[in-house]
């Protein structure tokens, strides 16, 4: 049988197969976020990129800072021995009112303090007084004298301006105490007598009276002196009945040892 020699035809043009084309994947560049965010890992969004979210806001800087330390034992003491030490001449400086009319060893500003708390400790209840608080009054109404002394009116010193020394020196006395809360509670006490401005305060106003004419009677017994001055100066000012009461009594002896 004869071999042909002829090749076989191409295959016609339009039937050739062509390989598909390769796509290379396209590399995006880094989405930009707006000044102030950040992407969290693990939240993404439309097509994986990160959802930005805001940082937090920074904690209250006041709240984040750690507390004061609480002053320790040893600087307590000595803000309290100090305050102590300033106090001391309460004990020391004599009532000007009693060196005026030549009064050998009158009492001291403390001595007439002291009184007036016990005065307060033993007066009978009264509806709506603050027994301790009278007490306290007491003890501090006259405690700026340890830096500006005894002021009577006869230094001819106006009222107001007596009222801004004892305060500056009450501030400096609460200072050299190290401030806190015991301060803040003298001077609320030492104005609250200033003022006169609560219940507590007439009736240790009226105390701080009484005891001035019951030492000026004792001084009248003992130095053979006629204190009137105290006497007039205090009548008709008394606010509370115990006050009245108990002044009617001092003017009553009075009355009687002068009759004697």
């Amino acid at each position: 049988m004869a071999v042909s020699s002829r090749l076989p035809a191409p295959p016609a043009r339009g039937l050739l197969r062509r390989s598909p084309p390769r796509i290379l994947p396209v590399e995006r560049a880094p989405r930009r976020l707006a000044p102030g965010l950040c992407a969290v890992s693990g939240s993404p969004g439309t097509g994986g990129s990160p959802v930005p979210r805001r940082p937090p806001a920074p904690a209250d800087a006041a709240a984040a800072s750690p507390p004061s330390p609480a002053p320790s034992p040893a600087s307590s003491a000595s803000s309290a021995i100090d305050f102590l030490t300033l106090c001391h001449s309460l004990k020391t400086t004599k009532r000007k009112g009693w060196i005026n009319h030549s009064i050998k060893g009158p009492e001291s500003i403390a001595d007439h303090m002291y009184r007036m708390a016990l005065m307060a400790l033993i007066a009978d209840d009264l509806p709506a007084v603050n027994r301790e608080r009278c007490i306290k009054i007491a003890i501090v109404h006259d405690i700026a004298e340890a830096i500006v002394g005894d002021i009577t009116p006869s230094d001819g010193i106006p009222k107001a301006e007596k009222s801004r020394r004892e305060q500056e020196a009450l501030d400096e006395m609460c200072e050299v105490l190290g401030g806190g809360p015991t301060a803040e509670e003298i001077k609320a006490l030492w104005e609250e007598y200033e003022n006169n401005s609560s219940v507590e305060a007439n009736l240790v106003k009226d105390f701080d009276k009484v005891e001035m004419i019951l030492q000026a009677l004792e001084y009248e017994k003992e130095h053979g002196k006629v204190l009137d001055e105290f006497f007039l100066s205090t009548a008709g000012k008394f606010q509370t009945e115990i006050g009245k009461s108990w002044a009617a009594e001092v003017n009553s002896r009075r009355t009687k040892g002068c009759g004697q």
